[in-house]
């Protein structure tokens, strides 16, 4: 009688460690995982920092403790015209923030795309002068970065300045200014804020040419002793892009100039691309094809499964790279609202992100965080 009290006792108390161990599994998120290594992010759009969308706020508040802008701290949203600042929507992301207790980026100060028309013309039209242009994005980051001093802690300085082969993109930027136009930006935030991080941020870091010219332009900027302090590699990915073995080689490029490595606006399509050519230029533009949009009603089993195991491998390379990666953040949230439904063919249906559109984890999560786990265990790290 005394064995079998003990028996059922000993059964009782695993099953109760057991089931306990399975909770805390299920409470935990991304970025109690993920803590011991770098920031875990995404974008929010306008409707979800406003609360419009109170399903997607409750996966930020468990599995993400770092946050970005999708739109509303781009050009054209906050001085659509000269002089005149919209700060209501950038302000509400700030608060949110705030009261969530999330590391902030801005994005973006100085771009080619989403800036409003007048930036480089005169009264009549004409491009403005070099003189002109200087003072007017002077004048933008200054007020906008200023206004949220020691608030948020680093920015997208610069935005794609560079084609894949590395020459600089021909921007309106470039074309009055000149290559002095990413040193300036960078000064001009320097200056505006000396206690925050400043970020260079491009896509299709793993093709050689555009990365070789991305280091040479941090080793200019350093040698011109202008803060830097990390470069933000887009991870707008495919099933077949970029090669892995590239996109190791790109963070370890980077660390070596000496500074970190994040890793921004990261999805993963599945749908075919129109084009050969891997980019993320927002202004590319297809006509729909139905051929094109092979899965409108859910992803088959086989596609799902080579899905997760790609977007496990690309974690797994950040986390051997931890030492120098600080931060790695999905653009959106679900794939209720992912820019790659509508990009770079209007109406598909794409699954690029860690959640469905009912904002459940997909089963790639659980493996992330068993992943972070090995690991930080093998290394003799706690979570804290």
């Amino acid at each position: 009688m005394k064995n079998s009290l003990i028996i059922t006792f000993a059964i009782l108390l695993f099953s109760s460690c057991f089931l306990t161990k399975t909770i805390a599994q299920k409470k935990e998120g991304l970025k109690d995982a993920l803590k011991p290594d770098f920031f875990i992010g995404t974008a929010l759009s306008v409707n979800q920092v406003a609360g419009k969308d109170p399903r997607a706020l409750a996966v930020v508040r468990k599995h993400f403790d770092a946050i970005v802008p999708e739109n509303c701290m781009k050009s054209m949203f906050l001085q659509p015209e000269q002089g005149h600042f919209f700060f209501d929507d950038a302000d509400r992301f700030v608060a949110f923030g705030e009261r969530n207790h999330l590391w902030m980026t801005g994005h973006c100060l100085v771009w080619h795309s989403q800036t409003p028309a007048w930036l480089f013309v005169d009264k009549n039209g004409k491009d403005v002068s070099r003189d002109t242009l200087i003072a007017r994005m002077r004048n933008h980051i200054m007020t906008v970065v200023g206004r949220y001093k020691g608030r948020i802690k680093g920015w997208d300085v610069v935005n794609e300045a560079f084609n894949d082969d590395g020459t600089y993109r021909k921007s309106k930027w470039y074309e009055i200014i000149g290559e002095d136009f990413i040193p300036l930006a960078f000064k001009f935030a320097h200056e505006a804020d000396p206690n925050a991080q400043l970020y260079y941020n491009d896509y299709g870091l793993a093709n050689a040419a555009k990365r070789n010219a991305v280091v040479k332009l941090v080793q200019s900027l350093k040698a011109q002793g202008l803060r830097i302090d990390a470069v933000g590699e887009q991870g707008h990915n495919g099933m077949n892009y970029p090669d892995l073995r590239e996109l190791e080689k790109s963070i370890e490029a980077f660390a070596a100039t000496g500074v970190k490595v994040m890793i921004t606006e990261l999805d993963l399509t599945v749908l075919p691309t129109p084009t050969h050519t891997e980019t993320a230029d927002v202004s590319t533009n297809f006509e729909y094809q139905k051929s094109l949009n092979p899965y409108p009603d859910g992803l088959p089993e086989a596609i799902d499964s080579a899905w997760t195991q790609r977007y496990l491998e690309m974690f797994k390379i950040f986390l051997r790279h931890k030492d120098v990666i600080s931060r790695v953040t999905l653009w959106g949230i679900s794939d209720a609202d992912t820019w790659r439904n509508d990009w770079p063919i209007k109406g598909r249906t794409d699954y690029p992100l860690l959640f469905d559109r009912q904002y459940n984890a997909k089963p790639v999560v659980a493996e992330i965080i068993k992943a972070a786990n090995e690991m930080n265990k093998k290394n003799g790290k706690n979570k804290s």
